[in-house]
């Protein structure tokens, strides 16, 4: 049965779920989690660890009308230097609460969508992340147009140690550019490619997104077969997600104007034949890389994650984030800031970190987490290491997966040993993993599943 007919049958072309970039979601985010129990979690982590930090800028020059992160507007850069002060002090805060001899994996900086939004925040503007590496792996995630990539702003992120830059495509074409508020031609972005390259950066990410206004199978194919002839090395595939309840600058795109769900299925369909034809390997649901990429590599080790940044390679399990509406992750749970930056830069002054709300793990979030992540990035779940690494008796996991093999005992093989979506399965993933989500997800709370 063909992906269009299983979503036919069950009824999901319409389905609302999560992106599962962590478990639970941030909808289920209460007050029980404040700043005592954050400094709690900090003094946990031994000297001995590796963290990663995230940075969450929420400023643009101009906001695209597409868009779903948190961030607001500003021509100065007086809010921006304003803010800047602010994460410094908060680093140092973080700093002196720290134990002595933590090292640091991964830091990156962009803006994230709201927590009942879209996609996760590296992509979901799309205005161009960047990512610094230095010999140790630290790597800086940041944003910017490719407009903005200018000659003295690329030498100093090269002098920094810029390794991965990330280019925000969407679509070429200009109709589409002018219907979601984000002009920006091929040439400008094959210029910034070059500088990017010029100056050393030999790794390129870009984003495009399926499912925007007036996208058509030739639009969308021209797209995908302009952005291979920049060759990047990594590719993320984001459905555009149509939220106005949670950005209200979408309500500048006319809903008339999307493509209906089987259309999105079918805009995907098309991109993916092309990347795949040009040597990508698949990488989850929607991220495709060249074969010697990160990402890529991860995946054929077995060391493929998810969390807030999407799909990673990161295994640093703490990510602490800083800056307003930034989230944390623990092993003992999540932890998010004030997402106003006026509540988060009124708390640094006083010396308090921000956090306004979270979630404790519960052992059963712990092992649920474990198996949705291993189908988002693997496809499968192997009864065995949950057996091994959280006690899990046959009964529990017969009890967990009997809904799935229920509903979608087509698109599923089931063992004593293994759970594995099959291939004609694997775009329904989001909706398989769900059958494992305890949690109510609130009325429309999550964007659509295709």
């Amino acid at each position: 049965m063909s992906t269009k007919s299983q979503l036919e049958h069950l009824g999901l072309f319409d389905a609302r779920v999560p992106r599962y970039t962590s478990y639970p979601t941030a909808p289920h985010f209460t007050p029980a989690v404040d700043e005592t129990t954050y400094r709690g979690w900090i003094s946990s982590i031994t000297g001995h660890e590796s963290i990663s930090l995230y940075l969450h800028v929420p400023f643009c020059r101009r906001l695209c009308w597409f868009c779903a992160c948190r961030t607001q507007g500003t021509q100065s850069d007086a809010p921006v230097r304003a803010y800047v002060e602010t994460l410094l002090a908060e680093l140092e805060m973080l700093r002196k609460a720290l134990p002595e001899g933590i090292r640091l994996s991964r830091l990156h900086w962009g803006r994230h969508a709201d927590a009942a939004g879209a996609r996760p925040r590296h992509a979901a503007c799309g205005c161009g992340p960047c990512r610094l590496s230095s010999g140790r792996r630290c790597r800086v995630l940041g944003r910017d147009r490719p407009q903005r990539n200018r000659r003295p702003r690329m030498e100093a992120l090269a002098a920094a140690g810029l390794t991965r830059a990330s280019i925000g495509v969407q679509d070429f074409d200009p109709e589409i550019q002018k219907t979601i508020g984000r002009e920006q031609s091929f040439e400008v972005t094959a210029r910034a490619v070059d500088l990017v390259r010029a100056h050393g950066i030999a790794s390129l990410n870009a984003d495009i997104l399926f499912g925007l206004p007036g996208q058509d199978h030739e639009k969308i194919a021209q797209t995908v077969q302009k952005l291979l002839a920049l060759s990047p090395d990594r590719v993320a595939l984001y459905g555009y997600a149509h939220v106005p309840w949670v950005a209200r600058r979408q309500v500048m795109i006319p809903p008339e104007s999307l493509p209906a769900p089987r259309d999105r299925l079918a805009l995907f369909e098309v991109a993916r034949a092309l990347f795949v034809a040009d040597g990508y390997v698949e990488i989850g649901i929607d991220h495709f890389a060249r074969p010697g990429d990160g990402l890529a590599q991860a995946q054929r080790d077995k060391r493929l994650r998810r969390n807030f940044q999407g799909y990673t390679d990161d295994a640093a399990q703490v990510l602490i984030g800083l800056g307003a509406s930034s989230i944390s992750r623990f092993p003992q749970g999540y932890a998010q800031n004030a997402p106003a930056t006026g509540a988060h830069s009124g708390a640094i002054r006083e010396g308090r970190f921000s956090v306004s709300r979270g979630h404790v793990f519960t052992p059963e979030d712990l092992w649920r987490a474990r198996m949705i992540e291993a189908l988002m990035c693997d496809f499968a779940v192997d009864f065995a290491a949950l057996r091994r690494d959280f006690g899990l008796d046959d009964s529990a996991i017969a009890a967990a997966v009997a809904p799935i093999s229920a509903r979608f005992r087509d698109m599923v093989e089931l063992s004593r040993d293994r759970l594995e979506i099959t291939p004609e399965g694997r775009p329904l993933v989001r909706m398989i993993a769900q059958m494992l989500d305890r949690y109510d997800a609130p009325a429309l709370s999550h964007s659509t599943a295709i």
